[in-house]
């Protein structure tokens, strides 16, 4: 693994050397390769315009990011910002000088990537819906051809952007990325055939968030009772990041399961509501004017959520908060929204009769 790290590394300080002009723009691709931006972003607006596609992101996005952690704890992957520092690969020679930035220091193991594994899933979900919606009958004349490769080759250039972007910011090795990347489209294609998730109940929502809940933590404490520390990158962060700034909360493994479980809890809560059965099952809702507003006031209101900043002198008190606060914002998206929207057309038609 030396040699591969170590092939990692040079990697890292030759896109740094000769790439330094783009680093604003890989730092704005790891930041939207961030999971973040499909709970908040991509999701309402999906969501709104052809639900079935929304419910699949949550569920590809949740499950995927779940499997990522546990991938993570069992192959102990190594981050290159330290890794640099710690090795004895070597030995009495100079090693390679890499620069960190603000978004370097993720505090979980590196193998394989999260922002390249969930990027993956995710835009393969959009680009499958789109080519599903565009060409409903599989269409093969040449304008559908055209239309299929420029998608599939975006879908690719946002990979390789997110893949160099992680390896240009030292958080991952080249080959943490392409694993990440493959993954993520399986995680995807296996959601492409669970049709069941469509019309799951409450109970499955909950039962699924507590067994993945209760998985994550009791194998966290039955290998921390065999003297294995799951949670042993904190420290490699705390080492050799350059800031202590830089080293965020937000970014350790229980974090990102806990708000991740939190979403997936809020959509269960949200399409099992009697809000949304009242506001997105009728003829309004297949309005384009009702779609838009959703759309619209759920970015709004979600956008304030994801600004809302939590306590983080507490780590339990942020880990509740944050899946308290996840769960909140997305019964907005799915349900408080729409019921809110409908009710307030519903008073405009009256007034105007």
């Amino acid at each position: 693994m030396d040699l591969l790290h170590s092939a990692g590394v040079q990697a890292t300080s030759y896109l740094q050397e000769n790439f330094i002009a783009f680093q604003d723009w890989f730092i704005f691709i790891s930041t939207v390769a961030d999971l973040r931006t499909t709970f908040f972003v991509f999701f309402p607006i999906w969501f709104h315009l052809r639900e079935a596609v929304g419910i699949r992101l949550i569920w590809v996005a949740v499950i995927g990011d779940w499997l990522n952690l546990v991938f993570k704890w069992i192959l102990f992957g190594e981050r290159p910002y330290w890794w640099v520092h710690e090795t004895d690969f070597y030995g009495i020679t100079t090693p390679p000088v890499i620069k960190q930035f603000p978004i370097t220091c993720e505090t979980g193991p590196g193998s394989p990537s999260g922002h390249a594994m969930g990027s993956s899933g995710v835009y393969y979900i959009m680009v499958t819906a789109l080519i599903s919606h565009l060409l409903p009958l599989k269409q093969k004349n040449l304008s559908a051809r055209c239309l299929r490769a420029f998608l599939w080759t975006g879908f690719w250039a946002v990979q390789v952007c997110v893949c160099l972007s992680r390896v240009f910011l030292a958080a991952h090795f080249p080959h943490q990325v392409v694993s990440g990347v493959i993954s993520g489209m399986l995680v995807a294609e296996v959601f492409e055939h669970v049709r069941s998730i469509y019309n799951a109940n409450l109970q499955r929502y909950v039962n699924t968030t507590f067994f993945l809940f209760g998985f994550a933590l009791g194998f966290y404490l039955l290998l921390k009772l065999l003297g294995v520390d799951l949670l042993w990158t904190l420290e490699k962060a705390h080492k050799w990041c350059e800031r202590p700034e830089w080293v965020h909360i937000d970014t350790t493994p229980f974090a990102s399961l806990l708000r991740n479980l939190g979403i997936l809890f809020g959509l269960g809560l949200g399409l099992n509501s009697p809000m949304y059965a009242e506001s997105c099952k009728g003829k309004q809702s297949q309005q384009l004017t009702f779609r838009l507003t959703c759309i619209v006031s759920s970015l709004f209101i979600l956008h304030l959520f994801d600004s809302f900043e939590l306590p983080t002198n507490r780590e339990i008190l942020f880990y509740i908060l944050s899946f308290c606060k996840s769960a909140c914002a997305h019964i907005c998206a799915v349900a408080l929204i729409p019921y809110c929207i409908s009710q307030l057309l519903k008073l405009a038609r009256k007034k105007d009769l």
